[in-house]
């Protein structure tokens, strides 16, 4: 019964730690994350990820050649 308690304690924790991590982004973020958790399904979420990781690299190769000028 402590160890269920314990975890139960832990997994609060976890998630307050990220909706506050949440609650500093952009709000088209966090419509991004509640779409992600609630309805997008695996063929979607495959699709955001890739869209994800693309505009990602973009930024920081954009970023990458600014400290380099």
């Amino acid at each position: 019964m402590k160890i269920a308690y314990i975890r139960t304690l832990m997994n609060k924790r976890r998630w307050y730690e990220d909706m506050i991590l949440l609650d500093e982004q952009p709000k088209s973020i966090k419509k991004v994350i509640r779409y992600i958790k609630q309805d997008a399904s695996k063929e979607q979420l495959k699709e955001i990820r890739k869209l994800l990781d693309y505009a990602i690299y973009k930024r920081l190769k954009v970023l990458d050649e600014g400290k380099e000028a």
